[in-house]
C-alpha cells in the first residue's frame, strides 16, 4: 500500500506511529478477545495508553497532553484502526480525539485545570453523549432540556447509542437550555460528572460489532449539574459542536484506512498461500485484479484524507473534503471488507477470524458522525 508518512510526517510523528503501533501489538491484540467477551475495555488500558501520552492528543502540554495536530490525530486512527479491533477503537477515539477536544476549545482555565490532567492520564474516562432517540444525525431535533435553578441546571432527557456509557466517569452532553429558540439556536453543553440522583445508565446493548465498547443508553430525570460545569457559551452550544466535525470526521476515517490496510495485508497473504486448481488464488487474474483494485482506491482515498489533514494544519477549512472523505472511505471498507471476506472463503466467515471481525466492524463507520447519505447532501451543498 502507498506509504505516506515520508511526505506528510514529521520525524516525531513516524516515532510516535511505530510507538503506538508496538503497544498496540504487546498490550491490545492479544487481550481484546477477552475484552469483546467482556463488551468493555478494562481501566488499566486507558492508564496505560495515559502514562505513555497516547490519550492527550487535543490536550496543551501544561495539562499533561500531547497536543498533536491534525495529522498526528490522523496517524493515532490509522494505528488503532489497524488493531482490527472496532470496540478497541471506538471507545479509545471517543475519549482522547472526540470529547476531550470539546473541554480544550470550550473550557475555562479553572475546568481545564480540574479535568484535563486526569484525563491524558487514564485516570477519568471520557464519553460523548449527544444522540437521542428521536434524532440521531440532525441534531438540532435533540429534546434534552436544563432550566437553570440557583447555581445548578436541571436536566432531564435522554441520550442513546453512548459510547462508553458504562466506563466513564465524565461526560459531554447538550442540552436545550432555550425553550424558545428553534432549530440549532438554544443548546448548551454540559460536562457532567457519573452519579448522583436522576443519573441512570441503561442496560448494555448488544451489538453485531464493535463489542469491546460498552455501549447504553443516559437517563437525566431532574439531575442537577453545576453550573459552573456548563462548557462555553450559553445557547452556542450547538456551534460549538459543529467545530469539532472535521477533526471527529478524519478520525473515524482514518480508522477505517487502518482498518483497511489491515484486511489488505491478511488477504493478500490468504491469497497468496492459500492453494487452488493446482496454483494459489494469487495466480487466479480475477484474484489479483481485484485486490489490486482495493489497493489502489484506498490509496487515492489515503492521499486525500493526507492532504486534508495538512490543510487543516495550517489553519484552512476542510468541510468539504472531510464531508467526502466520511461519505465514501467507510462504504469503502465495507466493500472491501465483505470482497476479503469472499477471498478468505467460508473460513472468513467464522467467528473468531480476523476478517470476520473487520467484517462485523466495518459496518458502524458509515453511521457515526453523520451518515453517508448527509455526507453527500453536505458535500452538494458546497459544490
Amino acid at each position: 500500500m502507498l506509504n505516506l508518512d515520508e511526505t506528510y510526517l514529521s520525524h516525531e510523528l513516524r516515532e510516535f506511529r511505530e510507538q503506538l503501533r508496538r503497544f498496540i501489538a504487546r498490550e491490545v491484540v492479544p487481550r481484546a478477545h477477552e475484552w469483546e467477551a467482556a463488551c468493555m475495555l478494562p481501566r488499566e488500558l486507558y492508564r496505560q495508553m495515559g502514562e505513555l501520552g497516547f490519550l492527550g492528543l487535543a490536550i496543551p502540554s501544561e495539562f499533561g497532553g500531547t497536543e498533536l495536530d491534525a495529522r498526528g490525530a490522523l496517524v493515532f486512527g490509522e494505528e488503532i484502526g489497524r488493531s482490527s479491533f472496532g470496540g478497541f477503537a471506538a471507545s479509545i477515539s471517543d475519549h482522547a480525539d472526540m470529547a476531550a477536544p470539546v473541554i480544550v476549545r470550550a473550557g475555562t482555565q479553572a475546568q481545564k485545570n480540574r479535568y484535563l490532567p486526569d484525563i491524558a492520564s487514564g485516570k477519568r474516562i471520557l464519553g460523548f453523549a449527544v444522540t437521542e432517540p428521536g434524532g440521531g444525525s440532525d441534531l438540532t431535533r435533540m429534546k434534552t432540556s436544563a432550566v437553570r435553578k440557583g447555581d445548578h441546571w436541571i436536566l432531564n432527557g435522554q441520550k442513546t447509542f453512548i459510547t462508553n456509557a458504562h466506563s466513564a466517569d465524565l461526560f459531554i452532553t447538550i442540552a436545550r437550555t432555550d425553550p424558545e429558540s428553534k432549530g440549532a439556536s438554544g443548546y448548551s453543553i454540559f460536562l457532567i460528572e457519573k452519579g448522583g440522583a436522576g443519573f441512570t445508565t441503561g442496560k448494555q446493548f448488544e451489538k453485531t460489532g464493535w463489542c469491546a465498547s460498552d455501549m447504553s443508553e443516559l437517563f437525566f430525570d431532574n439531575f442537577a449539574v453545576p453550573a459552573d460545569n456548563m462548557l462555553g457559551e450559553e445557547g452556542r452550544g450547538f456551534y460549538m459542536l459543529m467545530q469539532g466535525l472535521e477533526r471527529e470526521r478524519m478520525s473515524m476515517c482514518a480508522q477505517c484506512v487502518g482498518m483497511m490496510e489491515r484486511a489488505l495485508v491478511i488477504t493478500l497473504e490468504h491469497a497468496k498461500t492459500r492453494a487452488a486448481y493446482g496454483r494459489t488464488l494469487w495466480d487466479l487474474q480475477a484474484i489479483r485484479h481485484e485486490l489490486a483494485g482495493y489497493a489502489s482506491e484506498l490509496s487515492a482515498a489515503k492521499l486525500l484524507l493526507y492532504h486534508a489533514a495538512q490543510k487543516k494544519d495550517k489553519g484552512e477549512s476542510v468541510r468539504l473534503e472531510t464531508s467526502m472523505l466520511k461519505a465514501k472511505i467507510p462504504d469503502m471498507l465495507k466493500r472491501m471488507a465483505d470482497g476479503c471476506v469472499q477471498i478468505h472463503g467460508a473460513a472468513g466467515y467464522m467467528r473468531g477470524t480476523e476478517i470476520e471481525r473487520i467484517f462485523r466492524d466495518a459496518r458502524p463507520f458509515s453511521l457515526g458522525g453523520g451518515a453517508s447519505a448527509v455526507m453527500l447532501d453536505e458535500v452538494a451543498k458546497l459544490l
